[in-house]
């Protein structure tokens, strides 16, 4: 007997088989491993970094942007042996001068080293005006000059000696360089840039005449010979160090070495210390406690210099005269080196 039913019943008239053959599994039975190399398929994207944000569009993560090239690192500058003892020559030369020149000063016979302060003040105006450049080149350095000849006066013509009559013409000085440059329209702007080299300036050249001043006080022309010895030292064994071996260097922009520093502020103070046992009035220890403040004084002013010259490059202001430019250290040293020698011969002494 045959079943009422047939074995299509419930399919899908239009259902076909799958052809027979390798092409197609066969029903009931789990399909063949495959035998030839299997494709492999791209793995998903890993993003690690945020999510940016980008203006107009949607964001992104660190990792879809283009790897920026790294920045490569200025190689420091390099120091010219030439340049260092050319500079330290001129630092040996500026303290020798200002030495003898104290030497001739006595009671009524003050002539003589006011005019060589005089001839180191127009150094230090040529240097210091040309190496900065502020606003007003030529006001600023006219009333440097007129504030030099009106400080040197008040030293030498004062019936006290002391340092009032100074600090009243560097006040005198610095108000007249700001008015100069308001007075200029062109130049109201950097009224700041202005201030800040007049004060510079007239206050260097008001310090070389505190040592018209000091010489007429008892001992102070011992005084500024142990004071100007030590800081000429100090600055020409620095100069001479970087000369030959300027390590480590303090900064890769400034061609110094700390070892030229520390040697010479170290050596200085010795300098200093053998001429106290040979001055009267001096012994060794006093004579080496003023000494190390000075040539320390000296030295790190010297390098102050080159760091704010660094840093004019830097900004991307042209070079100014070369001469000027190198100039400008050893008179700013010996500048700031003037009063801490009348300071500490008052104190001390």
């Amino acid at each position: 007997m045959f079943p009422s039913t047939s074995r299509d019943t419930g399919r899908d008239p239009w259902a076909v088989d799958p052809p027979a053959g390798p092409s197609g599994p066969v029903p009931g039975h789990p399909p063949a491993p495959r035998t030839g190399p299997a494709e492999e398929e791209p793995e998903p994207r890993k993003r690690t970094g945020p999510r940016r944000l980008r203006k107009g569009g949607p964001g992104r993560r660190a990792d879809d942007e283009p790897e920026e090239a790294a920045e490569e690192e200025q190689p420091p500058v390099p120091v010219r042996r030439s340049l260092a003892l050319t500079v330290a020559g001129f630092a040996a030369l500026l303290g020798v001068g200002l030495v003898l020149g104290a030497q001739t000063s006595g009671p009524g016979h003050r002539l003589p080293f006011t005019v060589i302060i005089f001839g180191v003040q127009m150094l230090y105006v040529l240097a210091w005006t040309m190496a900065m450049r502020p606003p007003a080149l030529l006001v600023v350095a006219l009333v440097s000059v007129g504030v030099a000849v009106i400080a040197d006066v008040a030293a030498v013509q004062s019936d006290v000696a002391g340092l009032a009559p100074l600090g009243y013409a560097a006040v005198a000085g610095l108000l007249l360089g700001v008015l100069g440059q308001l007075v200029r329209r062109v130049d109201r702007v950097r009224v700041t840039d202005s201030l800040r080299g007049t004060l510079l300036i007239v206050v260097g050249v008001v310090a070389f005449a505190t040592l018209i001043v000091l010489s007429r006080i008892p001992k102070g022309t011992q005084a500024i010979t142990v004071c100007l010895t030590a800081a000429g030292v100090a600055v020409l064994v620095a100069r001479l160090t970087d000369a030959v071996a300027p390590w480590p260097r303090l900064a890769p922009q400034v061609p110094r070495g700390a070892a030229g520093v520390v040697a010479g502020a170290m050596l200085g103070t010795l300098t200093s210390a053998v001429l106290g046992s040979y001055l009267v009035g001096f012994t060794p220890t006093s004579a080496a406690l003023i000494g190390v403040v000075t040539a320390a004084t000296a030295v790190l002013a010297d390098l102050a210099v080159g760091y704010a010259e660094a840093g004019r490059l830097m900004a991307g202001e042209p070079p100014t005269m070369w001469v000027a430019r190198h100039m400008q250290g050893p008179l700013g040293g010996f500048a700031l080196a003037a009063p801490a020698a009348y300071v500490m011969c008052v104190l001390f002494l």
